[in-house]
């Protein structure tokens, strides 16, 4: 049974994948810190005995026990992630990093989130692999889509 761990889990895309998971018999750890993440969105299994929920910023390290990494976390929304630009880049950064250190400590597989954002206003649609983007690292969303890049 794989142990997986879902940073991001309460948010809209974790807690959807927290029941795909759970019902495909896994066992799930979700952290999320709750800033835009809701217990609503997973509120209806919480009685499943293969989930655990954790409070946690993954700016912080994080000490568990884990074969698979869906590294989710951070506010997506321009009116969310503009009211503490540092902390968003941070949780990109600083919550890669640990999620990436976690992952080499426990050899678990990891996959790490990203956005289209990272492209900025891109000038070919749709964007392959090699086109760098156009963003502005010092416009109102940089601090999201540099944080992603």
């Amino acid at each position: 049974m794989n142990k997986i761990l879902i940073t991001g889990g309460a948010g809209f895309l974790g807690s959807h994948l927290t029941e795909r998971l759970l019902n495909d018999g896994n066992e799930v750890l979700v952290v999320d810190n709750f800033f835009t993440g809701s217990k609503q969105n997973i509120a209806h299994l919480l009685g499943n005995n293969r989930l655990e929920v954790m409070r946690h910023d993954v700016t912080f390290p994080l000490y568990v026990e884990t074969n698979q990494i869906y590294n989710l976390a951070c506010p997506a929304s321009p009116v969310h992630y503009q009211y503490d630009p540092v902390q968003t880049t941070k949780t990109s950064v600083h919550g890669a990093i640990n999620m990436l250190g976690l992952a080499k400590r426990t050899r678990a597989r990891i996959l790490q989130a990203s956005t289209s954002e990272v492209y900025g206003d891109p000038e070919v649609h749709p964007q392959p692999e090699e086109y760098w983007g156009r963003v502005n690292p010092i416009g109102i969303r940089s601090c999201y889509d540099e944080g992603k890049r």
